[in-house]
């Protein structure tokens, strides 16, 4: 965990990383898609993390609010791969639900994490029907194993979706309260 922190930061110091506040309120995240947010929330830029936007209260190597903003068919889900020998996740608009949660899977385990699917349902997400899900993964760095919660809905055929995940024990119960506030203020036009 601290090697992933001392990374961060020296991306950070040499200009390849950046960290800016959210501003708590209504947050334009696209063209077509708001949310809403009240807290401390970080927004972190840094090689690697394209498409999803990732956000976070405690510090990237605690917890993670991965935002997925209009993936359009076609398109990678995951960060490139210089090497060449993962696989990339691509979305397709004509898939059903469970194939979309399993895309996010293969991007949550593309470091070799453990990834345990606990549940999956209809859920309203944006104003349309999307569908909500909830994980286990661990993190396959320092073990430490984390909860997690995703919402996602497909609209016009572009994804939209939220995944939030922290350590099971602290710092998930701590903010999933916080995180189900913000996807129920989803708003896809």
């Amino acid at each position: 965990m601290r090697g992933l922190l001392l990374a961060v930061l020296a991306l950070s110091v040499f200009g390849c990383a950046s960290v800016k506040k959210v501003e708590s309120g209504t947050n334009r995240l696209g063209e077509r898609f708001t949310i809403s947010i009240e807290g401390a929330w970080n927004q972190l830029d840094f090689p690697g993390v394209k498409p999803a936007q990732v956000w976070t209260m405690e510090g990237v190597t605690v917890d993670e609010f991965l935002i997925f903003n209009g993936i359009r068919d076609g398109e990678v889900m995951n960060s490139k791969s210089g090497n060449g020998k993962q696989q990339d996740f691509v979305f397709r608009k004509s898939m059903p639900t469970e194939e979309i949660v399993s895309l996010f899977e293969g991007v949550l385990s593309r470091d070799n994490a453990v990834f345990k699917l606990i549940k999956i349902e209809p859920y309203p997400f944006g104003g349309k029907k999307g569908f909500r899900f909830e994980y286990e993964r661990i993190r396959k760095t320092d073990n430490v194993q984390l909860r997690g919660v995703g919402f996602g809905a497909v609209d016009g055929g572009d994804l939209f979706a939220l995944l939030y995940h922290a350590p099971r024990l602290t710092f998930f119960p701590r903010h999933q309260a916080r995180v189900e506030a913000i996807a129920a203020t989803a708003v896809i036009r």
